[in-house]
């Protein structure tokens, strides 16, 4: 059997976190297993279902890289198929049209729960009034036995067969209910797999009857645990800064971002950060956990660092550059993002995300002159004015211009006044930085570059002259 895997979203507009997740752990199972992986958009809304949202939803799959492996299925475009499959079990005895209304459809509905049972219509034995009248189908809900989901991941699921509704499969209107639609769709992919969240574990019972009903073979099911925020309450599916692409905007990279959703709830039985090709080779349901997971920023913070620190500079460099093209309001000239390009390979070793990559650069793209912050200005007193008035003519003597070149330059520089290095380094970043945030001194120095460094320490000596 080759194992087939889907991720079946319905586009709201993003990517929400819990269905990223949803979608990775669909591509793990079917790459682990040498299958497939497919996606269909879940398009029965009309009203919701913009060709904005599908492309922003797409957009999400693509950047986090859980690429299906055929043509994405739209499933409005499927109704007829699904009419035909309901017209299929009419012939078959296993659906019924009613013809209640939905006064009467409530009200025998409320009687039947009032009394501990599940809703049966009086239609059910296929007798079909002399009426006009609209009807809806409805499945003809087995009366005796049990329907059992050997769920890989929630254990045995049993719910009797008198305990489920005679649910509707086409509205009045002939437009599929999602019930019908899941199931025929998912068998006409040939889905062996169903992998998603554990809010559609009582909805595998109701399908479990159609695929019955058509005799058709069901798929394996595996309801995962829901993601919780840090305070254990559930995560709203409408909030828009859990979809993925808010997680860009932030400034974590996509391959980061992979890696913390697969351990969300998902264990190797160890405690590496594995990419996603990596945790593919191992991945196995049965060590996925009954539990919620919980989303953690720091952990998230954590695992981005890691995989920056790995990442390739130029394409850190151009991703900053688009981040502050879209956040900042700064103005860059060429020598800014060639510096930029430059300081990279430090800066990432120090920043959690593209962002703070971003708010580390700002102390070398600052146009001079600048003010200086409150806890800049007080580093930078008389005595500390006088000694870096001694200190520029050594920088510009300064034959070797690198990071350790120039810290030992400031350690002898230090000696050489008397002072620990304490008297020396603060009000140095001071007037270089302004109070901006910025690397180790001399890395400070290497990144701004001989010529830039001397013209701000003019800048800050003229004024403690003036």
């Amino acid at each position: 059997m080759t194992v087939v895997t889907r991720f079946a979203p319905s586009p709201t507009g993003f990517l929400h976190i819990g269905g990223a997740r949803t979608a990775l752990f669909n591509w793990l199972f079917a790459r682990r297993h040498g299958g497939k992986y497919l996606l269909r958009i879940e398009d029965t809304d009309r009203v919701r279902s913009t060709q904005a949202a599908i492309d922003a939803l797409l957009d999400g799959l693509s950047w986090l890289g859980v690429t299906a492996d055929e043509a994405p299925i739209f499933q409005f475009a499927r109704a007829n198929r699904h009419a035909e499959v309901a017209q299929e079990m009419i012939a078959r005895g296993t659906a019924f049209r009613c013809y209640l209304t939905a006064e009467e459809t409530e009200a025998l509905r409320a009687a039947a729960h009032a009394e501990g049972r599940a809703f049966r219509s009086p239609y059910r034995s296929g007798d079909v009034p002399a009426t006009d009248r609209p009807f809806v189908v409805r499945l003809k809900a087995p009366d005796e036995g049990e329907v059992v989901n050997e769920d890989l991941i929630q254990g045995s699921v049993r719910i009797r067969g008198r305990d489920i509704d005679d649910l509707v499969l086409l509205r009045s209107d002939g437009t599929p209910t999602y019930m019908l639609a899941v199931v025929a769709d998912d068998h006409d992919m040939g889905i062996t797999h169903v992998i998603r969240g554990d809010d559609h574990l009582t909805n595998a019972a109701r399908q479990i009857v159609i695929y019955r009903a058509m005799e058709w073979t069901a798929p394996a099911f595996a309801h995962v645990p829901l993601i919780h925020g840090a305070d254990g309450a559930k995560l709203s599916k409408r909030h828009g800064a859990l979809g993925a692409e808010a997680y860009r905007d932030m400034g974590y990279l996509p391959e980061a971002l992979a890696a913390y959703l697969i351990r969300l709830g998902w264990s190797p039985g160890h405690d590496d950060i594995l990419s996603k090709e990596e945790a593919a080779a191992v991945f196995d349901l049965a060590r996925v956990v009954k539990s919620p997971a919980r989303l953690d920023l720091e952990k998230l913070n954590s695992v981005n660092a890691h995989f920056m620190r790995e990442a390739d500079d130029a394409r850190l460099a151009a991703l900053t550059l688009d981040y502050i093209a879209a956040h900042r309001d700064w103005c860059l000239t060429d020598a800014h993002r060639s510096a930029l390009a430059a300081a990279v390979p430090i800066l990432k070793q120090r920043s959690k995300t593209i962002a703070e990559i971003a708010d580390f650069s700002f102390f070398f793209i600052r146009s001079r002159p600048f003010e200086l912050d409150a806890a800049a200005q007080k580093a930078m007193d008389a005595p500390a004015s006088e000694r870096l008035a001694r200190l520029a003519p050594r920088l510009a003597a300064q034959a070797d211009w690198t990071a350790p070149a120039l810290a030992a330059a400031l350690k002898a520089f230090a000696e050489a006044e008397g002072v620990g290095l304490g008297k020396i380094g603060p009000p140095l970043r001071a007037a270089l930085t302004g109070g901006a945030p910025a690397p180790d001194i001399g890395w400070t120095l290497e990144i701004l570059g001989r010529e830039e460094t001397l013209a701000r320490l003019t800048d800050r000596i003229g004024q403690r002259s003036s």
